[in-house]
């Protein structure tokens, strides 16, 4: 599942959540496999230092969180917690136990028909839900799908627009 172990520079918990490993980084920032007091699995994204100190891409972030709080459907990844005024800001959603699409099909090449049908059918009925709540995901790709035993997983739902709003620090290029 990608899981790499924590190194001396991450953290071992944010706001009272306790960060086991890492799942993998984007250009927003590192994601974690982190655990709640009680126990529960979660991903927690925390961004990256030069987002942080972005006061339009914290109130993106902001508007984007509270966006994406309003979807619910079986085939997404719900925000259960977040904190835009965070320094770092991050994002807590809930874990999806299983590989990306892209490194699935990566690992393994192209999938035979009875998987993709409905796979596919999983990915339109997140959108649908997505759709439904207002959003526009902006992302969709193969990494931002993830594959659980019981279905496709759409993730990063609408996270992304808060990056395309900023200009990384010093480097002139966009997220």
């Amino acid at each position: 599942l990608g899981l790499e172990p924590l190194t001396s520079r991450d953290p071992s918990q944010v706001a009272g959540y306790r960060l086991r490993a890492r799942l993998g980084a984007g250009g927003m920032g590192q994601v974690y496999l982190a655990f709640t007091p009680g126990g529960r699995p979660v991903a927690l994204k925390v961004m990256h230092p030069q987002l942080a100190g972005d006061s339009v891409f914290r109130r993106r972030f902001e508007q984007e969180v509270a966006a994406a709080r309003r979807v619910h459907g079986k085939y997404t990844a719900p925000v259960l917690d977040a904190d835009p005024a965070a320094t770092p800001p991050w994002l807590v959603t809930g874990y999806v136990p299983g590989p990306s699409l892209r490194e699935a099909v990566t690992g393994y090449g192209p999938m035979p028909e009875q998987t993709v049908l409905p796979l596919m059918a999983g990915v339109a009925e997140a959108l649908d839900a997505i759709h439904a709540a207002g959003v526009i995901h902006r992302d969709l790709k193969p990494s931002n799908v993830l594959l659980a035993p019981d279905g496709p997983r759409v993730i990063d739902v609408g996270i992304a627009r808060a990056a395309e709003a900023t200009e990384v620090t010093g480097s002139g290029i966009r997220v």
